[in-house]
């Protein structure tokens, strides 16, 4: 029996409807990806689902006693307390369960996420705080599990850690994601929301790709053919006085069917276009870095690298949330001044860079002036195009043009990001996570421009799927300032890097001509107040880069400089000091574990 059915369900806001005559049965146990274009209703789809949203024509059956939870693209506000708690306050009050298996259930998810319970739900990233909420979907075991975008804000070992979980969840799925990788192994059956209608097709994702591309050029050749007919009648209208003879009014009366018909018709939304413009050959060396390191009061985010990149590389940095991804980048562009080693810029090197918290935006101005600043034309190609013109192919309408960018979504500021990044020639493009809130058809479009570009890329981003169809060798953080240069894209570096890394040895055997003195000490047994400080540190350390990066995210929103300057001034002092207590605590763990 369906876990739940609608039948001809319609939706509408403004403009033409979001969902029309909708049919859709969910059965227990499916694994369903939707897809679609970005704002073509696939969240107000699941929102229905979830019954968060009534439609306005149609029914919902759901069956009985089936329990429905959801992981929302918006994270909302968890409240105050612990992980642990947050989790299971979601289970509610059964009395039919016994206190411990409650908590066994909790603590088996808690482990399957890698959460920690203990930590406090008002500092946590944005990922984690996902993660969180995953838990409290998860933990209700229910019959249907909906998903938005689950992967936004997760490394890579958390998508894998997410993956591993939900292979072994009982329930049906239903789940959006831009993650390609995540469709092609978890989908079983793919839903296409287009122009309002909803298709089913019963296979795997690179089957419903196959299809839906064959039923695309045939809808577009029966498309063409109409309108070459309509044309035809059209100019047989305008020749006149034979078209009213009563023997032509049945001609008559079809054209106008076929004018209602054609004015019905909703187009599909075009594809982005442009290109990446090149602003000619740099160098052949575009940066070499020999021994360069950067620590923060003695611990370092990276060391030794020895690095060499040279025209037209393609070189991914992937690694976990808070290793200091950003910081390599900055240091290997010369923002930052590195503790050790040395860099050197390669000549005629011209940077275009994309910010995943799109620093680069002001909110308050708007999408024209973003792009072109008072100016009304941009030069593409060596030729000038009117603003709005450029911006259309973009995706945007004239009156999201001249509006301001606090009022567009997550995935129109990438794609507003990538209108001014294509508008300024550039030999060295740097793209900090740039598929997040993108549709799948615009990221293969990016990959198209990187494909053709002959400059240089740096890409930072946990989406295999891209990693793979762009770039050409991987810098992987591996632990203790280790960055590992691996040859090819993310599948590449999974097959090539060690099962388990060996752990660092404690101790060094002295070579036998060496002086005593140089003999490593004996490790000291600590007391019971150092092992308890040592055992806290890790989860202080993990509180104070989750608070970090959701400070960060918060100094990113539209509306944070037009704060007090107080404010404003407490927050990025704040940001310095996490810095300071990360530092500390980091030399104090290495202090209680030295050899």
């Amino acid at each position: 029996m369906a876990l739940i059915g609608l039948r001809d369900v319609s939706l509408r806001f403004d403009g033409p409807p979001i969902l029309e005559g909708v049919q859709l049965q969910i059965e227990p146990g499916e694994r369903i990806g939707l897809v679609g274009r970005n704002g073509a209703g696939k969240s107000s789809l699941l929102a229905v689902l979830a019954g968060r949203l009534a439609p306005d024509d149609g029914e919902i059956t759901r069956g009985v006693g089936v329990r429905i939870a959801e992981l929302p693209q918006l994270v909302p506000d968890l409240g105050r307390g612990t992980v642990i708690d947050a989790v299971r306050d979601a289970l509610g009050i059964h009395a039919e369960d016994e206190e411990w298996r409650r908590d066994e259930r909790v603590d088996r998810i808690l482990r399957g996420l890698a959460l920690d319970g203990s930590l406090d739900v008002t500092s946590l990233s944005a990922g984690l705080r996902r993660q969180v909420l995953l838990a409290r979907a998860l933990v209700s075991e229910p019959d249907l599990l909906i998903l938005d975008e689950p992967t936004n804000h997760l490394d890579v070992d958390a998508i894998l850690r997410l993956e591993d979980l939900l292979d072994r969840y009982a329930g049906a799925i239903v789940v959006v994601t831009h993650d390609r990788a995540f469709l092609r192994r978890r989908a079983t059956r793919i839903l296409d929301l287009d122009r309002g209608r909803l298709a089913s097709y019963a296979c795997d994702y690179e089957t419903y790709l196959a299809r839906r591309e064959g039923e695309l050029e045939a809808e577009a050749e029966t498309r063409a053919q109409f309108d070459k007919k309509l044309a035809k009648e059209e100019a047989w209208i305008r020749r006149g006085v034979k078209a009213r003879r009563k023997r032509n009014q049945g001609r008559v009366k079809a054209l106008l069917e076929m004018r209602e018909e054609r004015r019905a018709r909703r187009e599909r939304t075009g594809a982005v276009k442009g290109a990446v413009q090149d602003a000619g050959r740099s160098g052949r060396l575009v940066l070499r870095a020999e021994g360069l390191g950067h620590d923060f009061d003695g611990r370092f985010v990276f060391r030794d690298l020895d690095l060499e990149i040279l025209r037209g590389d393609r070189i991914g940095i992937i690694g976990p949330n808070g290793c200091g991804k950003t910081t390599l980048v900055r240091a290997l562009l010369g923002e930052l001044e590195p503790s050790r080693g040395t860099l050197r810029l390669g000549t005629k090197v011209e940077i275009a860079r994309f910010d995943q918290l799109h620093a680069g935006l002001d909110e308050n101005k708007t999408a024209m002036e973003n792009v072109c600043a008072d100016a009304d034309t941009v030069v593409i190609g060596g030729v000038p195009r009117h603003i709005i013109s450029y911006l259309e192919d973009f995706l945007f309408t004239p009156e999201q043009a001249r509006g301001p960018v606090r009022k567009l979504s997550g995935g129109e500021r990438n794609r507003l990001q990538l209108a001014a990044i294509l508008a300024r020639p550039c030999n060295l493009l740097v793209l900090d996570e740039p598929t997040n809130d993108l549709d799948v058809e615009t990221l293969e479009i990016l990959e198209s421009w990187l494909a053709d570009f002959p400059g240089t890329v740096l890409v930072v981003s946990h989406d295999r799927d891209f990693l793979d169809n762009v770039v050409t060798s991987t810098l992987v953080f591996e632990g203790e300032g280790r960055v590992v240069e691996y040859v090819g894209g993310y599948s590449d570096w999974v097959r090539q890097r060690p099962v388990a890394p060996a752990p660092a040895p404690r101790e060094t055997t002295k070579p036998a001509a060496a002086p005593a003195a140089s003999r490593a000490p004996k490790a000291r047994k600590l007391g019971n107040k150092e092992r308890a400080e040592l055992a806290a540190l890790p989860g202080l350390i993990e509180t104070l880069e989750a608070e970090k990066e959701a400070l960060g995210l918060r100094m990113a929103e539209p509306d944070f400089y037009r704060k007090p300057g107080p404010e404003i001034a407490a927050a990025t002092e704040r940001l310095a000091e996490i810095d300071r207590e990360m530092e500390r605590a980091f030399e104090r763990w290495q202090e209680l574990e030295g050899d």
